[in-house]
């Protein structure tokens, strides 16, 4: 995740924005143009259109529109994918989140950011309960099992900010969340017995939402295209119309910001839902693992 802290006005790139830049790039690159006809397209200065490239700079509608007009883009669905793009990174450099006070959200501000203008996510969770479903007794258990905060009074914090995130869920603009678990995480004793019963029955009374809808893979699935790791697809738009692609590994978050991964995560989550329990049947699971408890 690149980027300053935006609390300072200085300039910042963002995943919209690099995704955004990216695109325009690959447009340019492929007239054969340098970045200087794209300044005398903007009347502006090649420094910003280098900023622009590098997505550090939000970009206004008739300036996407002159440099489709420059780069002999005449397709509308494909323009106003870009419209989309730049409205939604300019929505996102705007905010002024709850998250800023967070100082322990700081390796996750931009996903938590992004999270806040979201439309929907799609996630494939195969360790642990997603963080927009976990409880507050879940959440602390795992912060703990982490070891990774230095001073332990940072932990409530932190589970403070991961129950504000979920919010959006019944909010007036709810999130749609589309969450796939493998039945592993629901059997993981996180916590202890007592916490795991209570976080099991907060899946099925979440689950109740609307626009929430919960899958599990169960063990008897076999081997799955979900078995490289776990990924989110966050979408600003209709699923598949504008995403990109959030990743933890252990060292740093990863994005993808390519429509070709958007694509090829979007193929590979609908393949893991696929071998996954219809949502009655996961929902069933649940309540079962929760009464062995």
């Amino acid at each position: 995740m690149a980027g300053k802290d935006p609390d300072r006005g200085k300039t910042i790139t963002t995943v919209l924005g690099r995704r955004l830049g990216g695109e325009l790039l690959r447009m340019r690159e492929a007239c054969d143009l340098r970045q200087t006809h794209a300044a005398e397209a903007l009347t502006a200065s090649v420094t910003k259109v280098a900023k622009i490239e590098r997505g550090q700079v939000p970009i206004r509608d008739p300036d996407v529109r002159a440099l489709c007009h420059l780069y002999d883009e005449k397709d509308e669905a494909v323009i106003g994918k870009l419209l989309a793009l730049a409205k939604a990174d300019r929505g996102r450099r705007k905010a002024k989140g709850w998250w800023n006070q967070y100082p322990q959200l700081a390796a996750m501000v931009e996903y938590v950011a992004l999270e806040d203008i979201a439309t929907s996510i799609r996630t494939w969770e195969l360790a642990f309960i997603p963080g927009l479903l976990q409880t507050p007794d879940y959440a602390r258990a795992v912060a703990v099992g982490a070891g990774s905060w230095e001073d332990p009074r940072e932990i409530e914090p932190f589970v403070e900010a991961r129950l504000t995130r979920q919010a959006r869920l019944r909010s007036e603009r709810p999130l749609e969340l589309w969450a796939v678990i493998h039945e592993g995480a629901l059997r993981q004793l996180v916590g202890g017995r007592d916490v795991m019963r209570q976080q099991l029955g907060h899946l099925l009374d979440v689950a109740t939402l609307d626009t929430v809808r919960i899958q599990v893979v169960p063990y008897l699935a076999g081997a799955h295209a979900g078995m490289i790791g776990a990924f989110s697809i966050v979408s600003f738009g209709e699923p598949g119309a504008l995403d990109v692609v959030h990743m933890d590994v252990p060292s740093s978050t990863l994005w993808l910001e390519s429509e070709e991964d958007a694509a090829r995560h979007g193929r590979t989550f609908d393949r893991i839902a696929r071998v996954g329990l219809a949502e009655r049947n996961a929902l069933d699971l649940i309540d079962t693992i929760r009464k062995e408890m």
